[in-house]
């Protein structure tokens, strides 16, 4: 077995306009001075990154990579949400995701879809460049909108969108294959990629593609009411990330799974800072631990009640009390004998 790496924290819900999270040293101290060892980079924050000069500099990778360890923490990963998420949207979309692209884009698509897919590109090496083995991303939706089929879905309407998504993802994939980093996506609401079901339709108009894994993060599953420590026995092969987020599920005689179109704080279902809500944390260490997942356990801060400053300074104790040391001998062997051929024969009425 192997031991978690952490605590990290995901910076893309910190950044602001006040220092210290207005830049990439006063934020990654601010990180240190809570107890993170590890910060994950959005790289749509270009106060963070310039993800095109690292996709091409081996050199500025070094010093972006001094510069961050030089505060206290390391990389533990980069992160591309808003622009995979663009490698695949419905028109129904187009205005509202306009808003995650380049403004010469808007209005645009097939040049913003490119754009996305060369920005993925751009991501697989500026990993590599840094020295990192998973980057996780979003996986776009073309067929979200018939998630409830009313009117039912037309025959083979599902597989032909997975085939065309995957159609826009393989060659990505490639990029991070040539690059000897794993794509992790988050498998998340919203996206085509939302359960395991759906994960694994991918995987197989992937062709199973090697490179093609999942980030975990279990407070999306709570929202869903699936079962998210039996996912880990299932998926725990494909599981390179983690996103340490809590969340609750309180439904009602008025709203369940849907919402209502509530705002986050009246919905039954709703994120929460660490220990907040309803996850079983030390279920979910134990077994990725049990089935050796190695990688980082990085905060992703979500709540719609309690301050996001409160909740990193309490996730960073939280996730160290969650990781588990492995043991490197049995708890029984006190108890055991040296190993004998013949005694072994013996025992078993040879």
């Amino acid at each position: 077995m192997k031991t978690i790496k952490g605590p990290a924290i995901f910076l893309a819900q910190f950044m602001g306009d006040k220092s210290p999270f207005n830049a990439l040293e006063p934020i990654c101290k601010w990180a240190a001075s809570l107890g993170y060892v590890g910060v994950q980079i959005p790289t749509w924050e270009g106060r963070l990154i310039d993800l095109e000069k690292a996709a091409e500099s081996k050199t500025y990778c070094d010093d972006l990579k001094g510069r961050v360890e030089a505060c206290g923490v390391q990389i533990t990963e980069l992160s591309t949400h808003l622009q995979g998420q663009l490698v695949a949207v419905h028109p129904a979309y187009d205005l509202m995701f306009d808003a995650f692209a380049p403004p010469h884009l808007h209005g645009h698509p097939k040049a913003r879809t490119e754009w996305a897919i060369q920005t993925l590109k751009n991501a697989a090496r500026a990993s590599r460049n840094l020295g990192l083995n998973a980057h996780v991303t979003f996986s776009g939706a073309l067929i979200w909108h018939t998630v409830y089929p009313w009117p039912q879905r037309p025959a083979g309407l599902v597989e032909a969108a997975f085939k065309e998504l995957a159609n826009r993802w393989r060659p990505i994939l490639d990029v991070f294959d040539e690059c000897g980093v794993d794509l992790c996506y988050e498998i998340h609401p919203g996206e085509d990629l939302h359960d395991g079901v759906t994960f694994e339709r991918f995987l197989e108009a992937t062709g199973n593609h090697p490179r093609c894994h999942i980030l975990y993060d279990p407070s999306h599953f709570v929202l869903q009411q699936l079962d998210y420590l039996q996912y880990i026995d299932f998926y725990h092969e494909r599981i390179k990330m983690f996103h340490v987020k809590d969340a609750e599920f309180n439904p009602t005689g008025k709203s369940g799974v849907y919402g209502g179109y509530q705002g986050w704080v009246d919905r039954p279902g709703r994120f929460r800072s660490l220990g907040d809500g309803q996850v079983d944390f030390a279920s979910i260490f134990s077994k990725l631990a049990q089935y050796d997942y190695d990688g980082w356990a990085v905060l992703e801060w979500e709540c719609c009640i309690k301050d996001s400053e409160q909740g990193a300074r309490e996730g960073a104790p939280f996730i160290a009390d969650h990781i588990i040391k492995v043991t490197e001998r049995a708890f029984d062997d006190f108890a055991g004998a040296a190993v004998d051929e013949a005694l072994l024969r013996k025992i078993i009425g040879l």
